[in-house]
């Protein structure tokens, strides 16, 4: 059955409540300033922010700006990132987009999206995070969970991710625009899971309109 979207009240009363259980939501990628950001959710993808951040504290201490990351070079960048999936071709990627922004940015990541987009290894998802987490920018990143949350409970329905990221954008109230993302991810990470919903423990379980909720009731419509 075709889940409903959710309607004005209740989009209102989900973010409501997540921000009232997470007043100041924050990404789980460590680091110090927008380029370790932007190399960390490079090194993200496909990889859990666990992963990533074993594996960039040392590396950060050593090589925390594009100059720095191109004198440590490809080979021993890749001997940090070794136990991160793909890091071949990652470590490829972050010695190419440094290489750009030390030419061509004066060492330092953008603020704008077709900036970020042009460098090696980032995609639109990408340049959402660093755009909201590094400039503050009003932008939300669909990833995997946030993909599932949006379908899953009716908050934004959509087949492609961009879809989803667009209705999101658009039924978001403008309060809530700067952490939706964060919310977001956090919520499909610790309780809104892919295999086993805790929707005991949901905050918006109400509002919800998933049907199968895991305690076996199921909302009616």
């Amino acid at each position: 059955m075709k889940i409903s979207p959710m309607k004005s009240a209740d989009i209102e009363a989900f973010y409501a409540r997540l921000k009232a259980a997470n007043p100041r939501p924050k990404g789980e990628l460590e680091h110090t300033n927008p380029y370790t950001l932007l190399v960390a959710v490079v090194l993200s993808a496909q990889a859990t922010d666990a992963g990533v951040n074993k594996a960039t504290r040392a590396l950060f201490k050593i090589a925390d700006n594009p100059e720095k990351m191109l004198a440590l070079g490809e080979t021993r960048l890749k001997a940090h990132v070794k136990t991160i999936g793909l890091f071949n071709t990652k470590a490829k990627n972050i010695i190419a987009l440094s290489k750009i922004l030390a030419a061509e940015h004066g060492g330092r990541v953008p603020s704008d999206r077709e900036a970020l987009e042009r460098l090696p290894g980032v995609g639109r998802k990408t340049a959402n995070v660093v755009l909201n987490i590094a400039f503050g920018e009003p932008t939300i990143a669909v990833d995997t969970h946030v993909f599932r949350i949006g379908n899953r409970t009716g908050l934004a329905p959509g087949r492609t991710p961009r879809e989803v990221e667009d209705k999101l954008l658009a039924a978001t109230p403008p309060r809530y625009l700067r952490h939706a993302h964060h919310w977001l991810i956090l919520h499909g990470r610790y309780v809104c899971k892919a295999r086993a919903p805790e929707c005991g423990r949901c905050v918006v379980r109400d509002v919800c309109r998933f049907l199968e909720k895991t305690d076996g009731k199921t909302k009616n419509l």
